[in-house]
């Protein structure tokens, strides 16, 4: 995920509980955000990442996906407006003292939308990823499109440009740990109701941004964690619980994920909840 995995480029109505926001960016970058590496090293690998490549990544947060880019020698620019906190750490990963002056001038991190990545100097994108998965909770793909489009004006013709979502229920083991959070919403108030993902998904986000699919994939990404204390603060980073939380309580939630997670729990106390995800890789007209 969302998951991540939340889709961070999306405002849902509805009161979200106080949070301390560090602290939840460090259980993000430090926990949840590694849970995708498989998915970015099979689309890196897929579409040769390298030392010609131009990335600009949507909803980058705390810019993991970034910096496996520019280790391979992409040029790497990381935008999001929801979470600063997630933001300062991306900065401090792609632009620390240790990088030589060529490979800090070749990373940006931007606060705001695709549009304030615009840079006369800079030229086009041939590459532009979206990785927060959709396809979970009713409604997580609203805003992607007019996200898409607002990038895919600074990208050269023809580029691609990389959705991501979950795979098939029966194939996410983690679903149903999401299915005890968004049933203690109020769906209708929140939007967050649980949703089956459908096969097309990722296709018709492309097509409402006027994007050509050329090709998908599909990669093993297993969530796991050292104990169920982490699982649990690993999850609710992704913000995915917060309608939950505002719902009921914040206790309550925290005991129904907890008893959620001990079905996936091993004997050495880790939990392991096998998942698929689903990338597709559309093309600029």
């Amino acid at each position: 995920m969302t998951p991540t995995l939340v889709r961070q480029h999306v405002r849902h109505p509805g009161t979200v509980p106080r949070v301390d926001l560090r602290a939840r960016a460090r259980d993000w970058s430090e926990i949840q955000e590694r849970m995708l590496v498989p998915l970015y090293e099979a689309v890196y690998e897929r579409l040769e990442v390298g030392c010609g490549t131009r990335l600009l990544g949507l909803g980058c947060g705390s810019g993991l996906a970034l910096l496996m880019a520019a280790s391979r020698g992409a040029a790497v620019t990381g935008v999001d407006s929801s979470c600063p906190e997630r933001l300062a750490l991306a900065r401090q990963r792609l632009l620390p003292e240790g990088w030589d002056t060529r490979a800090r001038a070749h990373a940006r991190i931007v606060d705001g939308s695709p549009g304030d990545a615009a840079d006369a100097q800079t030229p086009a994108y041939n590459l532009v990823t979206a990785f927060e998965p959709i396809g979970c909770l009713a409604g997580d793909s609203d805003g992607l499109g007019e996200l898409l489009g607002a990038a895919t004006p600074l990208a050269e013709r023809g580029a691609p440009v990389v959705l991501a979502g979950w795979g098939p229920p029966e194939r996410c083991t983690t679903s149903t740990v999401l299915r005890v959070a968004t049933r203690q919403a109020d769906p209708p108030r929140s939007g967050r109701s649980w949703r089956t993902a459908l096969r097309d998904d990722l296709e018709e986000v492309a097509q409402r941004a006027g994007l050509r699919p050329d090709g998908s994939g599909r990669v093993a990404c297993p969530f796991g964690y050292a104990d169920v204390d982490s699982a649990v603060r690993g999850l609710k980073s992704t913000g995915l619980f917060d309608a939950a939380i505002a719902a009921t309580d914040r206790n309550q939630v925290d005991k129904e994920l907890t008893e959620a997670l001990h079905a996936h729990q091993r004997r050495d106390g880790t939990v392991w909840m096998p998942n698929v995800f689903r990338y597709l890789i559309a093309r600029t007209r």
